[in-house]
């Protein structure tokens, strides 16, 4: 059986996550895109909302990762992201993209990405 998608795109928060000082100091913008696997059939039959993802409520649980304890990596933030979604019973994978538009990078870009994927053993 292939998985339904529930994707969250863009959200927003400012966090201090990498390994400079003036990072963790100043803190940036992320932009996190979440892809989650899960099958809504249940959901759909009973048109009930406890029977699939509350992604308002994702949402802000992923942003008290972004805007809570600062990282080295943007690798572990992505982990960190994944995990919390993977605490829905009815998620049974999650691919995490983190955006970091504002790295400290010497030269022109538009945009530095992790993008993982994790799923129930």
């Amino acid at each position: 059986m292939s998985l339904d998608r529930i994707e969250l795109r863009g959200l927003r928060a400012r966090g201090r996550h990498g390994c400079l000082p003036a990072e963790r100091e100043l803190g940036q913008e992320f932009v996190v895109d979440v892809s989650l696997g899960l099958d809504t059939r249940p959901a759909a039959a009973g048109d009930d909302l406890s029977r699939t993802v509350d992604y308002g409520s994702l949402a802000g649980r992923l942003v008290a990762v972004i805007e809570g304890e600062p990282v080295n990596l943007i690798e572990t933030l992505a982990d960190r992201l994944a995990t919390i979604c993977l605490e829905d019973a009815t998620v049974a994978e999650a691919e995490v993209t983190v955006h970091k538009p504002s790295a400290p990078v010497p030269h022109p870009f538009t945009d530095v990405a992790v993008k993982i994927r994790r799923s129930r053993p």
